[in-house]
Order: structure tokens, then sequence, then C-alpha cells
């Protein structure tokens, strides 16, 4: 404290209440108001956005449990050589995992419900490289999709709206009819409900199937493969290793990562992101720009302290950076306090949430309407560092104005009628 600025020592002690006055106690309990109000925006602002981080990497976690993170596919429709790209494409250290898939679209009938459904034919031994259907299976038997069988496994909510279960018949009809002396009439072909997959995700869980690739070749009368997927090490660089796929395999081929499959989601869940960011961080800067009241009212209770210190050789500076130190304080002590309420309750929400719902007797996320039963949360520091960041611009921005007004105070005027 010896080595401190007189500015800082003068600006610390305008932080408390000085005098035990009433006027002073209430400068000192709006200036806490201020930094309380700081904390609570910082803290929901990182609380929010880690559940938001948390809702997105679930979400995405389920769809890449059933999609692969890179596909390549012919323009045509059919890949024939699918080993020789499955060879290119494992010199790229960063692809794990390769397989061939077979992708068509199909009605699918049950007595007399009909729904759409995507059907992907698939090698069962190499599909649990690229995907994790196999480990999704909650009844019946991924390795029952064996060749010539034509056995078929459902998504958990389309065998729901089919009232089928595993041992059951389905229908499926091609797109693509046959001509016969009567005219064009779809191609039907029975296959056996072999068992039933839960990925979690509605899209997938209501609208997809899996066969053998061999049972799908014959189905959509193709002579090869439609495509490959890959899988690689790090999901969040698909874009950069496919980008580099397009330049090493032979052929004229077309690559897709995951983030172009789902485009629509992920842009439309960063911008809800980035809305709630700006929504959230007004709060925040409504608490900031309290401190313009707090200090507005601290320059008017201290107009004698200043021109006092002015007639002893304080300059307009000095006064100003008492001040600006003053309300700089209380952005800073909010801000922290908010930073580590926030991180501790992200760190710890799925504990918090439940013991909440305990208490009050309530289900935030009933099990029966949604899929994810648990709140998720997923901090990220640098999001814990922008919040931090923009909450201490805002909080300087406050003090600029009162502390320009304090600088302004006349010693003689300030001390006429004192």
């Amino acid at each position: 404290m010896k080595n401190l600025s007189f500015e800082w020592l003068v600006g610390l002690r305008y932080t408390r209440a000085g005098r035990r006055s009433g006027r002073n106690s209430f400068i000192s309990f709006i200036s806490m108001i201020s930094m309380a109000g700081i904390a609570l925006g910082v803290a929901a602002l990182i609380i929010v956005l880690s559940v938001m981080n948390g809702f997105q990497k679930e979400v995405r976690d389920r769809m890449l449990s059933v999609l692969a993170h890179i596909e390549v596919f012919d323009p045509s429709g059919t890949l024939v050589e699918w080993q020789k790209t499955a060879l290119e494409a494992k010199k790229n250290p960063a692809v794990t995992g390769t397989a061939p898939y077979v992708d068509g679209q199909a009605m699918i009938i049950r007595d007399d419900v009909m729904h759409g459904v995507i059907v992907r034919g698939v090698l069962p031994d190499q599909e649990r490289y690229v995907s994790e259907v196999s480990e999704k299976i909650k009844a019946g038997r991924w390795v029952d999709l064996r060749p010539g069988e034509f056995n078929i496994i459902l998504g958990s909510a389309l065998a729901a709206n089919l009232h089928v279960h595993v041992g059951d018949k389905v229908t499926l009809a091609a797109p693509e009819g046959q001509m016969t002396p009567a005219g064009v009439v779809p191609r039907l072909k029975a296959f056996t409900v072999a068992g039933i997959f839960d990925a979690g995700h509605y899209e997938f869980d209501s609208g997809m199937a899996f066969m053998h690739i061999a049972d799908a070749q014959k189905f959509f009368r193709l002579s090869g493969p439609s495509g490959l997927r890959l899988r690689i090490k790090e999901m969040l660089k698909a874009p950069q290793v496919a980008l580099e796929l397009s330049r090493t395999l032979s052929g004229d081929l077309l690559i897709r990562d995951w983030s172009q499959q789902n485009r629509n989601y992920f842009s439309a869940v960063k911008t809800e992101k980035t809305m709630m960011f700006i929504i959230l961080a007004l709060i925040v800067a409504v608490a900031a720009f309290n401190l313009v009241s707090t200090l507005v009212m601290t320059v008017t209770d201290k107009q004698a302290d200043i021109a006092i210190l002015r007639t002893l050789g304080a300059s307009p500076a000095s006064i100003m950076k008492i001040f600006m130190i003053q309300g700089g304080i209380v952005g800073l002590i909010g801000t922290g306090l908010g930073v580590a309420g926030g991180v501790v309750v992200a760190l710890n929400i799925d504990v918090i949430v439940p013991f909440i719902e305990r208490l009050l007797g309530v289900d935030f996320l009933p099990k029966d309407l949604y899929f994810i039963s648990a709140l998720p949360s997923d901090l990220r520091w640098p999001d814990v560092w922008q919040i931090s960041v923009m909450a201490l611009v805002l909080a300087f921005a406050a003090t600029i104005y009162p502390s320009w007004h304090a600088a302004r105070v006349k010693p003689a005027e300030a001390l006429r009628y004192e």
C-alpha cells in the first residue's frame, strides 16, 4: 500500500464507504448493486453459453454416431472401384477407418401404414470403423445383416410408428418402378426386421433403415456401392481433411464432410448462440452502466474533496484517474465474482440441476418428450475469456464520463458553500 500512488489510495478509499453517513452508505450500497449486477450477468452468460455448447456437442455426437465424418462418392451414383479409393484415403494419416455404403430412398409399408425412409446398405464388419450404429442396437443383433437374407434394422421411432418388432415383416417399395404389360408398377420387396437401433436423434430414429450392402444393391439395382464413408481422428478437422483428400484421391470424385451434410442445422445453432450472447451481453451492459449513476453520485458527494485535492496540486488527469480506478475496481471485482460463480455452476450443472428438480419436484427435461433427459454443459475457456474482457471493457467505458466530469470541477465553486 505504501508504494501505491495517491490516485490509487484515494480510489481504493472511495470504493468503500468512507464515512458512516447515510449518503455514503447509500452510495456504497448502489456500488454493491452494480457489482452484483455485473457478477450475475457474467455468470448467466457463462452458464447459458456452456449449456448451449453442451446441447450442440450432444446433438452433434449423436448425429455422428450414425453419420460418417467424410463421404466420398462418384457423380454417376456408383463407386465401382471403392477398394482402390479406400486404400488411397488410408494414406492420409488423419483417416482411421473406411467403409462402403449404398444410399437410397424408399417407402416402407406395414399393413396400412406407410413411411418414407432413407435406406443405407452397409458391410456390417466394416461399418463399425466409421460409425457407432452397431453399438446403438436396443433389440435384435447387428450381425444378423447377412447377404441374401434381406434383413433390415429400423430406427426406434420408425419401428414404433409401424408397430413392428424383431422378426416382423415389412415391405419396401423402390422409387423406380418396373415396366409390365399393364404399365409401370412399383417394385416391392419383403424384408424381415432383424433389429431396432436408437441413436437418440429423432431424424435418424424416425426415418432411417440399415440393410446389408449386397441386398441394397439388388434392391436399388446398382452395380456397386454409392460411395465410401470415412472416419478421421479429429472430427472438427473434417473440412480440412476433405480438402486434402480432394487433391490426393484419383478419379472424378465428390467429397463432403459432416458439416456440409448438416449445414442448415449448424448454421441455425450458430445464429442462435450469437443472438443469445448479444441478449445476455445487454444484461451485462446494463449492470456495467449502473456504474455511471454510482460514480456521478460519488462525484457530487466528493466535490469538496476534489476541490481540496486540486488546491493541493492534483491535476485534472489525477482526479479523473481516481474515479476511473474506483469504477474499474467495482467492474473487476464484479467480473471476477461472475466468472468464478459461472464456472463453478457450469462445471457442476449435472449435480445442481438434479438437486433443484428433486427440491421443487419438477422434471425440466422429461424423458418421454426429449431424447436428452439430462442438461448437458460444455464449458469452453475461450468463451470465458471473451465474456470477461467484454465485461471489463464495458465497466471501464462506464467510468469515462463521470471521471471526466469530476476532472472539470472548479475548486472555488466547489468550496464556496463549505
